[in-house]
């Protein structure tokens, strides 16, 4: 069966963006040392803020959601935490990005900052409020991801047209 030439780059779309969460899923399980596990960049955030920045049309608060709930399971957090927080940074995401009129890398830089921001914030209460505990060494996390945003940003802008 053909397609029509207004789906193919649909379907490649929907390729690129199933497989740019697998890679992320695979970067976060990848073992590391333990000096290195606590510089570890939230790769699937990362990628979740891309796509919802980016192709805001494909992916949502529902996919917000079911891959809080995918990096629940994968890095063995309790069930719904990260779920919660990528739910959060969703809405965030999604309702400042309507102000943007122009979204040029320094503001994509900035509003992703943001979101992990929140991201990580919201994962710090909800582990203090659930579990009190207190994981400072996740701000080391936090800042990779924002100094390594620019890369993931250079990464997946060739799928995005």
């Amino acid at each position: 069966m053909a397609y029509p030439d207004s789906e193919q780059p649909t379907s490649l779309l929907l390729l690129a963006i199933v497989s740019s969460f697998v890679v992320a899923s695979s970067l976060v399980v990848y073992p590391l040392n333990s000096s290195m596990a606590t510089l570890r960049p939230m790769v699937m955030i990362m990628v979740l803020i891309f796509w919802l920045l980016f192709q805001p049309r494909y992916v949502g608060v529902f996919t917000a959601f079911l891959i809080g709930i995918i990096a629940d399971l994968l890095m063995d957090t309790r069930l719904g935490q990260q779920a919660f927080a990528a739910v959060v940074v969703a809405f965030f995401t999604k309702t400042s990005s309507i102000y943007i009129k122009e979204l040029r890398t320094s503001s994509a830089w900035l509003l992703a900052s943001a979101a992990l921001i929140i991201f990580q914030l919201n994962l710090w209460l909800l582990q203090m409020f659930t579990q009190g505990v207190f994981v400072a060494q996740s701000a080391f996390s936090l800042l990779m991801s924002i100094v390594s945003w620019p890369l993931v940003l250079l990464i997946l802008r060739k799928f995005v047209r």
